[in-house]
């Protein structure tokens, strides 16, 4: 990882689902980066860091669990 977006993590402004209300752990966590970025970290494994991707990319994530395209 490199030491810009290494420093931006360590500023970035996480948020999780409002569904997730007040549970503190067994979350997913997003934050948004400079650069057309996304972070994407797990909070039951903070130690493995986050995931980053293109905004475009999380959007279609976003479209697709809205058409519930990964319901089981």
């Amino acid at each position: 990882m490199s030491d810009d977006l290494s420093e931006e993590l360590a500023h970035a402004e996480w948020r999780k689902a409002k569904a997730s209300g007040a549970n503190n752990g067994n979350c997913l966590e997003v934050a948004p980066l400079s650069g057309g970025r996304v972070a994407i970290r797990d909070t039951e494994a903070l130690d493995q860091g986050p995931f980053v991707v293109r905004d475009a990319v999380w959007g279609a994530f976003l479209d697709g669990a809205k058409k519930g395209e990964f319901d089981f």
